[in-house]
Order: structure tokens, then sequence, then C-alpha cells
């Protein structure tokens, strides 16, 4: 593993020393790298509703109704 040195606000510093005096994490370097994790699993998210909105512009026109949409869109989120 990489070792890194990084500055956080003193607002941010007191939350992460929150987060693992409460034994919800073990280090500090635990809770950032659990962090980086969630935003790239939402940059992925992110990354296939652009997908799926370009080829939806791209494709034309929908019989589906607004509920099916929100529907399927919920469901590929969940994935």
């Amino acid at each position: 593993m990489r070792r890194q040195s990084i500055s956080f606000t003193e607002p941010n510093d007191e939350w992460l020393k929150s987060q693992v005096d409460s034994k919800e994490y073990s280090s500090k370097s635990e809770l950032v790298n659990d962090l980086i994790r969630q935003a790239r699993s939402q940059q992925k998210q992110i990354d296939l509703i652009r997908l799926k909105l370009d080829k939806a512009e791209k494709s034309g026109f929908t019989t589906e109704s607004k509920s099916e949409i929100l529907k399927q869109s919920k469901s590929m989120l969940d994935e």
C-alpha cells in the first residue's frame, strides 16, 4: 500500500476523529479509503447513467410510460 501525507481542514479532521473514536473505523486511513471506494462506485453509476442517457437520446422516442422508465432507472441504481 502506498503511503501519502494529506492535510484536512479542522472540521473534517474532527469528523474523521469522531468516526474512528466511535469505532466505525479503526483508523483515518481506513475511513478515507472507504470514502474513496464509495466515490469510485458512485462515479461508475454516474458514468453508466450518462451512457444510458446518451444511448436513449440517440435511439429516438419510446412507448414506455414515465413510471416504467423510473422503475427501470431505480433498478439500475440498485445494481
